[in-house]
């Protein structure tokens, strides 16, 4: 036992010495030491959890977070709520003549084409949906050396319907059903998140149901109706940090910092992204599905869908740095409630830094494996490295991946901030009196 307390005492020694924050154990104690995982240790009988709802009772605290949310949030959120309601698309955005119907069935029996000029496989197919629901039917799929995955008996398939058709031409091989597989994994993340998290995990989930209803319902079809996609993507991200930073954190002084934070970087990273779309010149077209989707829709602004789909994809990452710098200053002032600003900005930047290096990583590789298939052909071309950043495909993904790094780097200096800026020389007996 006493070995390990040398042990913890070298460790304490060792880490406080580019320290500038003195963590207190309790009245009438030495310093102890602080974690940024949610409690604070002090050795000896002084020991004690600190308790970070007393910062969020503290008057001085909940004075300054109610200007903040005067002052920025509800403006904000008020005027991202109106333009929402403005741009909400009226009616549906589907075009009729390419709308085609679907069924599924089971594949109950398998033989070769009756022509071997064909040089495929017919398959007897169940359906289990449709009017024809019940009915064995007649496909053609291709055969076993034609594609990666073959059909085979017990396969459940997604077929196209052609109406006005003899039933032995009406149905079409379009892919494998996976929506079985796709379920189970789904239940495990949920199971998965709610054992780790419990309640807030349960919240999460939740906060993800509203993030995809917003999606498909207004973000898509909004943009396919006509709107600027920027605009659209700008709102939709800031109704949905809304939602989802209050449901999953609480409706408190820490959540309001760390959503007022998110929106300022999320307002840096629309400004810097649309910059460099029209700096290195990106159209868009480049991107997986453009033509197609401009096929659809001719009106559709591609250079706009390309900056919103940064505002989107980083919004995610934003949410996790920018509560997580939150709680950690929340965290720093609770464990010394006579910290300075400056003492709270540099330790919860020092948090900041080792964040930001894993994250920036951590998007810009997601980024990197997005393009692989682009980037294994060039490797095949053997073209010189400039010649392969400059192409469009390439350069897209660069502009992707840097700028949301650049939105992350600046949430952690503004959230840091603006919860120093909070907390800091809050009312020290109150808190004090918390940690004894």
């Amino acid at each position: 036992m006493a070995s390990r307390n040398v042990g913890r005492r070298r460790a304490d020694h060792r880490s406080n010495r580019r320290r500038r924050l003195d963590i207190p154990s309790g009245r009438g104690h030495g310093p102890g030491h602080g974690h940024g995982h949610g409690h604070a240790h002090g050795h000896g009988p002084g020991d004690h959890v600190v308790d970070t709802s007393v910062v969020d009772s503290d008057a001085i605290v909940a004075r300054r977070v109610r200007i903040v949310v005067a002052a920025i949030l509800v403006p904000l959120i008020t005027a991202a709520v109106v333009l929402m309601i403005v741009l909400w698309p009226g009616g549906g955005v589907q075009v009729a003549s390419y709308q085609t119907n679907t069924a599924r069935g089971e594949v109950t029996a398998i033989k070769a084409c009756p022509n071997p000029k064909d040089k495929c496989d017919l398959a007897t197919v169940k359906l289990s949906n449709g009017p024809d629901k019940g009915k064995a039917v007649p496909v053609e799929v291709p055969m076993a050396g034609q594609t990666a995955i073959p059909v085979k008996v017990g396969q459940v398939l997604m077929l196209g319907v052609q109406d006005n058709t003899p039933l032995a031409e009406r149905y079409q091989y379009v892919d494998h059903d996976r929506t079985k597989p796709l379920l189970v994994l789904a239940v495990i993340f949920a199971l998965a998140v709610v054992a780790l998290s419990r309640w807030r995990g349960f919240a999460a989930l939740v906060a993800l149901g509203v993030t995809a209803v917003m999606l498909t319902q207004f973000i898509l079809p909004a943009i396919l109706k006509g709107s600027n996609p920027l605009v659209v993507a700008v709102v939709g991200g800031a109704v949905i940090m809304t939602i989802a930073v209050f449901l999953t954190h609480g409706i408190n002084a820490e959540s309001s910092i760390a959503l007022a934070g998110t929106i300022a970087s999320l307002g840096l990273t629309v400004l810097l992204g649309w910059f460099f779309t029209k700096f290195c010149q990106l159209t868009g077209l480049a991107a997986e599905g453009a033509s197609a989707a401009q096929s659809f829709a001719p009106d559709l602004d591609l250079t706009g869908l390309l900056v919103a789909g940064m505002v989107i994809g980083a919004l995610g990452v934003l949410d996790d740095v920018t509560v997580t710098q939150a709680a950690a200053v929340w965290e720093l002032s609770a464990a010394n409630p006579a910290a300075s600003r400056r003492e709270l900005m540099s330790a919860g930047l020092r948090i900041g830094r080792t964040h930001v290096a894993s994250v920036v990583n951590t998007l810009v590789l997601a980024y990197a494996g997005a393009a692989m298939p682009v980037l294994i052909v060039f490797a095949i071309q053997d073209l010189p490295a400039l010649s392969v950043i400059s192409t469009e495909p390439v350069a897209m993904e660069v502009v992707r991946g840097l700028i949301g790094s650049l939105g992350i780097i600046a949430a952690v200096p503004l959230t840091t901030a603006l919860a120093a800026m909070a907390v800091a020389d809050s009312s020290r007996d109150l808190v004090a009196d918390a940690t004894t």
